[in-house]
């Protein structure tokens, strides 16, 4: 890509617009998986677990870094003789007691890792929302471990599509998917859900990327003005969330704490959601 090109496509993340999410704390860069729109990707159709099997056994050709954010991604193309495919590489695993950041916050017990990738992929299949991530295994890429996950044909991120103002051409379905990661964003405590990790792809499917700096401990929720309405299928995939289910599922990129936490704020969110059921009614509420 061109500097004139890759100077086009970055963008200054800012709030989400009113109707389509408010998160705080955006970081800025731009996606490291948001193509241009000019761009056609001819995707193999493979299931879940060939696409996992590629990720975990295919030989690394190409690398190159895909951004200019501050983890450190790169875009690695992959081959194993029949089929050649990118996919994104995330090896970021840093703690510190206390985070100053630029815009005057300050967190304690930092973590940033690519092991939240993996436990939110994990705990998205875990409630119906695998189609909204890429799938995401572990593996040791350029002498380090980390996440790897299958790079998306998408056309432009959230960001992109708020600056250029293109209206959604389903309002009501686009609006239905923002609903569902804003749950999740809550459930997993995600500080850093911004606009370039919120990717669009030509039939204008969501999809959720990076979620490094989630997993956080609080039983509480970030912030429950987020969330507004629910999907069925999801309100009842919490309440049948399994903790021993969980564990296993996310083990060992999750601890004990931390999935305390998702359980915590599983109850929260539960709860939150049937008394706003009580208060406007069913309709309002779950779709």
């Amino acid at each position: 890509m061109s500097p004139r090109k890759r100077k086009a496509s970055t963008i200054l993340l800012s709030l989400l617009a009113l109707g389509f999410g408010e998160f705080r704390h955006a970081r800025a860069f731009s996606s490291p998986q948001a193509a241009p729109a000019a761009v056609t990707v001819q995707e193999p159709q493979l299931s879940e677990e060939e696409m996992r099997n590629f990720l975990l056994t295919a030989r690394v050709v190409k690398d190159k870094f895909a951004s200019k954010g501050i983890t450190g991604v790169h875009r690695l193309t992959l081959s194993n003789g029949a089929i050649t495919h990118d996919a994104a590489f995330q090896s970021i695993d840093e703690t510190k007691t206390r985070m100053d950041f630029g815009d005057g916050r300050t967190e304690y017990n930092f973590r940033d890792s690519y092991k939240y990738d993996i436990a939110a992929y994990e705990l998205a299949k875990l409630l119906g929302l695998g189609d909204m991530m890429p799938v995401t295994v572990q593996r040791k890429c350029l002498d380090k471990n980390g996440a790897l996950s299958w790079w998306l044909p998408v056309k432009m991120d959230e960001g992109q599509r708020l600056s250029k103002k293109i209206t959604p051409p389903d309002p009501e379905a686009w609006n239905k998917q923002m609903y569902k990661m804003r749950v999740f964003t809550q459930l997993v405590f995600d500080t850093d859900r911004n606009l370039g990790n919120v990717l669009i792809s030509e039939d204008w499917h969501l999809w959720m990327i990076d979620f490094s700096r989630a997993f956080r401990l609080y039983h509480e929720l970030e912030n429950a003005k987020n969330l507004v309405r629910c999907d069925r299928q999801l309100l009842e995939k919490l309440r049948q969330l399994d903790r021993e289910e969980l564990k296993s599922k996310t083990m060992p990129y999750l601890k004990k704490p931390e999935i305390d936490g998702v359980m915590a704020r599983r109850d929260v969110i539960v709860k939150f959601f049937e008394k706003l059921v009580k208060d406007k009614g069913e309709a309002q509420v779950l779709y």
